[in-house]
């Protein structure tokens, strides 16, 4: 039976936290509420919260869940099925244990009358601020499952972009993989014994495999855990700065500013956003709202900047386009469309138009980059490989010709 954390406030308005097990999060309110407690927040505390990277990669890859769940839902509630006998229907069919419990609380709460956007909102692992803004506007408006059907297609959009980005990683870190491994044993096994063979004679070995003996030793001997402990250590503090608001800001700079992956970064920026703003506007929410929630997923801290600027414009009656164009992010060419949108009053259809339009010249450009790579990692992988080869090999043909 899972465990769940909890925080609440008793009747003389304490705090009071700790940990229960229940079947489910509704279950676990039912027994704080039956020991006088007021719950304020309760999160399951799943096993593999603690278990390092491969649980945290399993939790990003739930997400994905929400693709399916909205997609059945969106059909069920546009064939006239009520919503919390469709919650039932997921909930039976869910085969993800911490899915299924997250949709049986969000069940249990809507039907106490608690708003589906509200029951929504404590499960930030499946469901995004996105989302949840959509859905209250669904519930709001009446067209809930307009909306869901409008977020299914947009979740399926956003993951297709970004397995293509994945995809595109793949083959190289798999040569860059293979070519560590052959270095590495080389220098640990191949070449220390080779060397050693020819020392015994009393011969000078070439520079080059002195080094890579060298490197070997270092690699075997317990110096190696120092420097990968120093390696980490660095790579620590270097997260730690960048999570503060001034090292995100110029590590979003530096990405901008680069050569030849910069403008696609850029691309992919804009099209999140054009895309996001676009969805949001077509399922019924106002400007200053969507920029809102827009803002909080841009994932730039300069494209962020820009969008809340953009939106105290919107409230004090200008545009939105001049911050969109200062900003730096934004090309010219696309914030003179925003303005032609906003202008003609079709923002929405404009802003879907630039996005699609983004997103695929960005494709163009990953393949491009993708079959550019791919040749140049085989010729520098090749160089190593043939440096290495060549100094294992060397110490034997002069031996062999009596040249030591």
């Amino acid at each position: 039976m899972p465990r769940f954390a909890y925080s609440a406030i008793d009747i003389n308005r304490k705090s009071a936290s700790g940990t229960l097990t229940a079947e489910n999060p509704f279950a676990a309110r039912k027994q704080l509420r039956g020991k006088g407690l007021h719950p304020t927040s309760i999160r399951e505390v799943a096993v593999d919260e603690h278990s390092g990277l491969f649980s945290r990669a399993i939790s990003r890859n739930r997400k994905g869940l929400a693709s399916d769940f909205t997609r059945q839902l969106a059909t069920m509630l546009n064939a006239g099925i009520k919503l919390t006998d469709a919650l039932t229907v997921l909930v039976q069919q869910q085969p993800d244990p911490r899915f299924k419990n997250a949709l049986s609380d969000i069940r249990d709460r809507v039907v106490t009358g608690e708003s589906f956007a509200d029951a929504m909102a404590e499960y930030g692992d499946f469901f995004d601020i996105i989302f949840i803004s959509m859905i209250r506007v669904g519930e709001v408006t009446g067209t809930l499952g307009a909306s869901l059907e409008t977020m299914a297609g947009f979740i399926d959009k956003r993951r297709r972009v970004e397995s293509k980005m994945t995809t595109a990683m793949i083959y190289p870190c798999v040569l860059i993989l293979g070519c560590m491994a052959v270095v590495i044993f080389m220098s640990i096994y191949v070449i220390p014994k080779i060397a050693e063979q020819i020392e015994k004679t009393g011969q000078q070995l070439p520079w080059i495999t002195r080094a890579l003996v060298a490197s070997g030793r270092i690699l075997a001997s317990p110096w190696i855990l120092v420097i990968l402990a120093g390696l980490a250590g660095l790579v620590w503090l270097l997260q730690r700065m960048l999570r503060t608001p001034r090292g995100a800001h110029l590590r979003d700079r530096v990405l901008l500013s680069l050569p030849v992956f910069g403008p696609l970064i850029k691309q992919r920026i804009v099209a999140r956003f054009t895309s996001t703003l676009s969805t949001l506007l077509r399922s019924g929410m106002s400007m200053a709202d969507s920029l809102k929630v827009v803002a909080e997923v841009t994932g730039n801290t300069i494209m962020n900047r820009a969008v809340r600027q953009a939106r105290e414009r919107i409230l004090s009656g200008a545009d939105i386009a001049t911050p969109l164009r200062d900003s730096g992010v934004i090309d010219p060419t696309i914030a003179h469309m925003v303005t032609v949108g906003e202008k003609s009053g079709e923002l929405e259809k404009m802003l879907r138009n630039i996005s699609d339009t983004l997103e695929s010249q960005s494709d163009i450009v990953i393949e491009r980059l993708s079959a550019a790579m791919e040749p140049c990692i085989i010729v520098v992988l090749a160089i190593i490989i043939g440096t290495i080869t060549y100094a294992a090999l060397m110490p034997l043909i002069k031996f062999s010709a009596g040249q030591m």
